[in-house]
């Protein structure tokens, strides 16, 4: 196999969450950061200034700053998405490769799960793809029609859509939205097969990402972050969690060359959890 076949030079990729929730590696910041090493110029959205600019900090550290631009929008926000899309367009000229990365969870089941929340953890972890892709599908199109050279679109999907343990904390939109962008991602893969673009999802586990005590921590109302942290460890095959490198690679996978004959499919990242967990 030929040394350069991970190798994206030439090519854009538009990372939405590009920012981390704490201090650390998050996996849009992860996968940002290895895009460009890999020889990407990286458009990066987040929610959060001061995200990116840590971000940011991290390009330059490896003196890649010139690698990576950036903008503040929500992704749930077609609007405001058109303008950023445009943006990169103005910035670099094109956009190759699209990793949808926002998303987030809240606890509840059918009854205790209020309305609205419902419908933002959609908007959250679905409906930002869905909104990303209708933007960027129609330039991905034009640049196959004119180069031959299409383009690849990355989900960042869950395994928490794919098993639950009996008395296990539940989160139900969390789940179904997710569920819902792989099913997204593989329509979305046969509808656009036929116009150079490829569309998958990359399924972590459980990970040690800056998520764990941005949010986690608070959620399940943990006395011990540590704890907490040691529990999320046990719970693997391997014995320990991921982290957000492992979801980078696997991303940098499938936005490759080396992926060339990969499209409509899901790639978990979870240290076996999936299989060893009953459901």
């Amino acid at each position: 196999m030929p040394q350069d076949i991970f190798r994206l030079d030439g090519k854009v990729a538009l990372v939405t969450g590009a920012g981390s929730a704490g201090p650390g590696w998050g996996n849009g910041k992860a996968a940002a950061l290895v895009m460009a090493r890999y020889g990407a110029q990286v458009f990066g959205i987040d929610r959060s200034e001061k995200a990116l600019a840590e971000t940011a900090a991290a390009f330059a550290c490896e003196g890649l700053d010139a690698s990576f631009k950036s903008i503040v929008c929500d992704v749930t926000d077609s609007a405001g998405l058109e303008e950023a899309v445009a943006h990169c367009m103005k910035t670099f000229g094109r956009i190759d490769i699209l990793i949808n990365n926002v998303g987030g969870s809240a606890p509840g089941d059918p009854v205790s799960m209020d309305e609205d929340l419902w419908r933002q953890q959609i908007d959250l972890n679905l409906t930002s793809a869905f909104l990303t892709c209708k933007h960027v599908l129609p330039i991905m199109e034009r640049q196959f029609e004119t180069s031959d050279a299409g383009g690849a679109i990355i989900n960042i999907g869950s395994i928490g859509s794919h098993s639950f343990q009996v008395g296990g904390r539940v989160s139900a939109a969390y789940a179904a939205s997710k569920a819902g962008l792989e099913a997204f991602g593989r329509s979305t893969a046969i509808a656009w097969v036929d116009r150079g673009v490829r569309v998958n999802t990359v399924v972590p586990g459980v990970m040690e990402t800056p998520l764990v005590a941005a949010r986690l921590v608070q959620q399940l109302e943990a006395d011990d972050a540590d704890e907490l942290v040691a529990a999320r460890h046990a719970s693997v095959p391997m014995g320990r969690m991921g982290d957000a490198w492992d979801v980078a690679y696997a991303v940098l996978y499938l936005a490759s060359p080396a992926a060339r004959y990969v499209t409509a499919t899901s790639l978990i990242v979870d240290g076996g959890m999936t299989a060893a967990r009953p459901g």
